[in-house]
């Protein structure tokens, strides 16, 4: 072992002594730097989870737009078809007369009081009044003279079922109102 002098000794003891207190002033300035890496270390993985939690709502978004452009192609095709529908039926309502004859024999019969008020016969009904008048039928005097056959005409013409008229008594009512029994109809069919 080599021998070590006084001066040695005391530069050695200055050596120690320095280091010791070296190690205890940076001691206290690790605690900080420790939790500054902490902190660090806690807001990476926060920042991480955001830009995860942020990928996912970009992908959500990204369907969704892709969603909206398939929806809207859908949406013109329905406002192109119906621009066509709307197309087509603008021509036919033009090659379309604006009244039809039958109904026009029906509005002059009216106007000039050669018909009577069918709509009262029960199972007739306006809308019915308005296929009887159509089909040239406008007094209680033509459904009264109806023949089985014309029955039957009728009732395939205004679509109906088979034995309507007669099952509904149509001449029976039609000769009642002709005679204006209004009240005994009333009571009887209605």
């Amino acid at each position: 072992m080599p021998e070590f002098t006084t001066n040695q000794w005391v530069v050695l003891l200055l050596v120690f002594l320095l280091g010791w207190f070296l190690g205890l002033f940076t001691l206290s300035g690790r605690r900080k730097w420790r939790q500054g890496f902490e902190r660090e270390r806690v807001a990476r993985l926060s920042a991480e989870a955001e830009v995860e939690r942020l990928s996912t709502a970009v992908a959500e978004l990204e369907q969704e737009r892709d969603r909206r452009i398939e929806l809207e192609k859908e949406r013109n095709g329905h406002i192109a078809r119906a621009a066509a529908a709307n197309d087509r039926i603008a021509q036919l309502e033009k090659g379309r007369s604006s009244v039809n004859p039958d109904t026009a024999g029906s509005i002059a019969a009216a106007a000039g009081g050669k018909r009577d008020d069918l709509s009262l016969i029960f199972g007739v009904g306006r809308r019915g009044e308005i296929k009887l008048n159509e089909l040239g039928i406008h007094r209680y005097a033509d459904i009264m003279a109806l023949s089985p056959t014309d029955e039957a005409s009728l009732e395939g013409r205004m679509g109906l079922a088979p034995g309507t008229i007669a099952d509904e008594r149509w001449r029976e009512q039609a000769d009642m109102l002709k005679r204006g029994k209004f009240d005994d109809h009333a009571r009887l069919f209605a």
